[in-house]
C-alpha cells in the first residue's frame, strides 16, 4: 500500500479561540486514503514553530489560513522559518487576506507559492497536486517567471458535495477548556447575498450564498453531540437565517432527533421580521439561545449610504420578538465612519440605548470603523487621504476591533468609549446592590448622548 501525503496546515496565533473550521474545510475534503492531514494551531502552542517544523520534515505541502492582523506576522514568520528548513515544499496561503490582496501576498516572494480565493477545498487540492504548474487551478494566484498571475475564481460549489468536518484533526476538549463552556464552532453555509458596503463578504462570494441541507445537519450533529458532549452549538455562518424554511427544518431535526443543547446563530433584522411566529416558537424550544442582529447605524442616512437594506423599524420588531420568546441578542454597531456627522454618532449611541434598556439579556457593541479591505467603502477611505496599509507587514498591525482611524478626534473617541462602558452597567441585571450603579450609570449614557460634540 502507498504511503499517505502528509499535509500540514497551519492556523497563525490570534486572540480568539473559535475552531479553524476553514482548515477543517480543507483537511476533511482531502481523500484520507492518499492524505494525512495535521493541523497546528498557533494559538494552543507555547512555541508553534517547534511544534511544526518536525512534522513538515516528510510532509507533501503546508497549508496556512490567514486573516487580515496580527495573524498575518505570525503567518509570515511561520512561512519564512518553513521555507529556510523546506526550500522546496510548497506553501500555500488561503483565508479572507489572501482572498482580498493575492497580489500583496505574492510579493512575499521567497516564502509563499500561492493563494487560494474564496472556497478553498477543491482549490486547495488542485494547487498541492499541481505544485509548481497553477495555470489550470482556478481559485489561485501564483507567480510565473517573475510575474504575478491571478487565474480566474473557482465558481462557488455546492458544500452538500464536500464530506462533513472530521473534528477528530483538532484537539476539541482544548478549545472547550479555553472557551470555559462546552461550545462547539459549527457552519452550515458559506456566502452571503447580501451588499453592505463596509464587508468583504460580495468581494469575495459575489454575492452568493450555499448550505447544508438539514437533514444533513441534524445527522452530524447528533453524531459529533454524542461523541463530544458539547452543551452549545455556535454557527459561525455569515447569514445563518437566509432562509427561513431550512431554519425551521434544523430547529425540527434537532427537537425529532432529542438533541439537548442550545445554540446561537447569525440573523438580520429583516429577516427577523419574516422569520413566522411558530419558526421562533420551534427555533426557541430547539435551543435557541442568542442571536447576532447587526444594526450598524442608528442613522438612516448611513444606512442607506452603508447598502445595509434594513431599517430601524425592523431592527425594534425583531428585538421585540427576541424579548418575546426569551432570546438574548447581540446588536453591533459602528461609528467614526470619515466625515460621519456627529447626529449620525449621537443617533447610533440613541439607538443602540434604547436596544440596551429592553432587556439585561441584550448586549450592544460599537466598534469604529476600520476600513477593510475589500470592502466599497474603503476606497473612499483613501480618496478622503488615509492611505490603507500596503504591504504584508503593515496589514499586520492593521487592528479593526480595538483601534480606530486617525479622522476620529480625541472627543468623539472619549465619549463613545465611555458610552460603551457605562451602557454595560446601566442595564445589568437589578440586583439590589446594583440599583445606585445602575441609576448612575443610566444618567451617564443620557448625558453622554446628550453631549455631541463637547467634552464628556
Amino acid at each position: 500500500m502507498p504511503r499517505k501525503r502528509r499535509v500540514v496546515l497551519y492556523n497563525p496565533q490570534a486572540e480568539f479561540f473559535t475552531m479553524p473550521l476553514a482548515l477543517l474545510a480543507v483537511g476533511s475534503a482531502l481523500d484520507p486514503r492518499r492524505y494525512e492531514v495535521l493541523i497546528v494551531d498557533g494559538r494552543l502552542e507555547r512555541k508553534p514553530l517547534q511544534r511544526l517544523l518536525p512534522l513538515l520534515e516528510d510532509a507533501f505541502c503546508l497549508g496556512i489560513t490567514v486573516l487580515t492582523g496580527s495573524p498575518i506576522g505570525d503567518a509570515i514568520r511561520v512561512s519564512r522559518a518553513v521555507k529556510a528548513q523546506r526550500p522546496d515544499l510548497p506553501v500555500i496561503w488561503g483565508g479572507w487576506h489572501p482572498s482580498l490582496f493575492a497580489r500583496e501576498c505574492l510579493a512575499e516572494e521567497l516564502s509563499i507559492d500561492t493563494t487560494v480565493r474564496g472556497q478553498g477545498e477543491e482549490t486547495f487540492r488542485e494547487a498541492a497536486e499541481k505544485f509548481p504548474a497553477f495555470a489550470e487551478v482556478s481559485g489561485c494566484a501564483y507567480r510565473d517567471n517573475g510575474q504575478i498571475v491571478v487565474n480566474p475564481p473557482r465558481a462557488l460549489r455546492d458544500i452538500n458535495t464536500f464530506p462533513a468536518h472530521n473534528y477528530d484533526l483538532i484537539p476539541v476538549e482544548r478549545y472547550f477548556r479555553l472557551k470555559k463552556r462546552r461550545q462547539l464552532d459549527y457552519i452550515s453555509s458559506q456566502g452571503c447575498q447580501f451588499r453592505c458596503a463596509f464587508c468583504a463578504d460580495p468581494s469575495v462570494y459575489d454575492r452568493k450564498w450555499v448550505g447544508l441541507d438539514p437533514e444533513r445537519i441534524g445527522e452530524e450533529v447528533e453524531f459529533l453531540w454524542h461523541k463530544f458532549g458539547f452543551m452549545d452549538l455556535n454557527f459561525q455562518d455569515e447569514t445563518f437565517f437566509t432562509r427561513c424554511s431550512r431554519v425551521e427544518a434544523i430547529a425540527e431535526q434537532f427537537l425529532r432527533r432529542g438533541i439537548r443543547i442550545t445554540w446561537a446563530a447569525t440573523l438580520r433584522a429583516d429577516q427577523g421580521v419574516r422569520v413566522r411566529e411558530e419558526v421562533w416558537q420551534k427555533c426557541k424550544k430547539s435551543g435557541l439561545r442568542r442571536v447576532m442582529v447587526g444594526v450598524e447605524s442608528g442613522s438612516v442616512e448611513m444606512l442607506k449610504w452603508m447598502a445595509k437594506d434594513i431599517t430601524l423599524e425592523q431592527v425594534f420588531t425583531t428585538a421585540e420578538r427576541c424579548v418575546r420568546h426569551g432570546v438574548a441578542a447581540i446588536f453591533p454597531f459602528i461609528v467614526g465612519f470619515p466625515g460621519e456627522p456627529e447626529d449620525s454618532v449621537n443617533e447610533t449611541l440613541k439607538i443602540a440605548s434604547r436596544l440596551r434598556s429592553m432587556s439585561t439579556d441584550f448586549q450592544v457593541v460599537i466598534f469604529f470603523y476600520q476600513p477593510y479591505p475589500g470592502s466599497p467603502i474603503a476606497p473612499l477611505v483613501e480618496k478622503a487621504g488615509y492611505p490603507l496599509p500596503r504591504t504584508l507587514e503593515e496589514w499586520s498591525k492593521f487592528d479593526y476591533v480595538h483601534s480606530c482611524g486617525p479622522w476620529v478626534d480625541a472627543k468623539k473617541r472619549r465619549r463613545v468609549e465611555a458610552f460603551k462602558l457605562y451602557q454595560r452597567l446601566a442595564w445589568s441585571r437589578p440586583f439590589l446592590w446594583r440599583q445606585p450603579v445602575r441609576r448612575f450609570a443610566q444618567w451617564r449614557c443620557r448625558r453622554l448622548i446628550q453631549a455631541k460634540g463637547q467634552t464628556p
